[in-house]
């Protein structure tokens, strides 16, 4: 066991993950949770989709954790028995001039190590998805979906069967570095900011999501001009349920080509193959999780560009999510940033800060990453 008392603020995959490998390397680990029960935001609001690593830059740490993540993950659900399926995905052209893009997306895939994606004809795509329009699209084999409650379920198990611990109603209300090194954290009941706290502990993790910015800001004791941004406006994206059908029409997922702020309204399955579409982007000024339902009328048009059948079919509105982006409207992707001592001056402290997707995909290898980081700084 190692003397050390490491907080993780966020109990989401990505603060279960971190949680965990850090208790296996021995340290004592207590999870500081907001909510009632782990997971109850980004982590169980999204397509629950294991990524292959198609999209993002060269050597960034989306790519780089993606691709490592994604083989953690599968291996991690054949140990522990989450329910997983590695059913592939297409991402497809709807017309001649988007094949030059699905070309470009091939290429970045192979460079970023995933060299099981293939180009197919709209001939080939008919023959697996015969109810799929398009002119051609990308098949990715090693894509697939995990049941997310499930898999955090384990890792917290997994985390507590070494020795970690769990606060739920637990709110970080800020946080100061002592001339010592360690840190005290004002932790207050959810709901009753008038009773703080302060909690004693040698290192920090901030992996609070959509409120990591937020968090990172209330920390004292570092450089002063450490700062970071915290978005005015945030990335909601919406799902709507496929109605009951005689047959779904689908056995793996079905991308469009990438839009800005996301990767387009997409079909994905669960576990008993019922098929939702979504998400959207669409920028709000504030928390919303209610799903218009008028917005079924958009999401029909954009989804009979890869499958014309949709008119015959009934969306139900189904659930939203928020992502925890730290760049705004129109702005250029930001990718996963993790603040540490270099950062803000703090040895031991680390802010997670802009793990939206693959976040989940990504949440094993980051929380290798960050125990690794944890361990050298012990």
């Amino acid at each position: 066991m190692v003397d050390k008392l490491v907080a993780i603020i966020g109990s989401g995959a990505v603060g279960l993950a971190v949680a965990r490998s850090i208790a296996r390397k021995g340290f004592q680990v207590i999870v500081l949770e907001q909510h009632q029960a782990i997971g109850m935001e980004c982590s169980s609001r999204n397509s629950e989709v294991i990524h292959a690593g198609l999209y993002y830059p060269q050597k960034s740490l989306k790519a780089l954790l993606c691709v490592k993540g994604k083989q953690l993950m599968y291996d991690f659900c054949q140990e522990f028995n989450v329910p997983v399926k590695q059913c592939g995905k297409l991402v497809v052209a709807s017309s001649i001039d988007q094949m030059e893009q699905l070309n470009a997306i091939k290429a970045k895939a192979i460079g970023n190590g995933v060299n099981d994606v293939k180009i197919l004809s709209k001939e080939q795509v008919a023959e697996i998805e015969s109810d799929v329009k398009c002119q051609g699209a990308l098949f990715s084999p090693s894509t697939g979906i995990v049941d997310s409650h499930t898999l955090m379920l384990a890792m917290q198990g997994d985390a507590e069967a070494h020795g970690a611990n769990f606060a739920l109603n637990c709110t970080v209300a800020g946080g100061k570095m002592n001339k010592d090194g360690s840190f005290d954290l004002l932790t207050h009941q959810t709901g009753s900011p008038d009773e703080v706290d302060p909690l004693t502990v040698d290192m920090v993790v901030n992996a609070a999501g959509l409120y990591a910015p937020r968090i990172a800001n209330l920390f004292k004791g570092g450089k002063q001009s450490f700062k970071v941004h915290q978005p005015t406006m945030f990335a909601k994206g919406s799902y709507f349920r496929l109605g009951s059908m005689p047959k779904m029409p689908f056995s793996h997922l079905i991308y469009p080509i990438p839009e800005k702020g996301g990767l387009g309204v997409h079909a994905t399955l669960d576990m008993e193959g019922n098929i939702r579409f979504g998400p959207d982007v669409e920028w709000i000024p504030d928390f919303d999780y209610q799903v218009n339902p008028a917005k079924a009328e958009i999401f029909a048009s954009k989804i009979q560009e890869y499958w014309p059948s949709i008119v015959n079919a009934e969306l139900i509105p189904d659930y939203s999510g928020i992502r925890p982006k730290i760049v705004g409207p129109g702005e250029k992707d930001a990718d996963f940033t993790i603040y540490d001592e270099k950062n803000h001056g703090m040895k031991g402290l680390i802010h997670l800060c802009g793990i939206e997707s693959p976040g989940l995909t990504s949440c094993l290898a980051i929380g290798d990453l960050v125990a690794e980081r944890i361990a050298s700084q012990a």
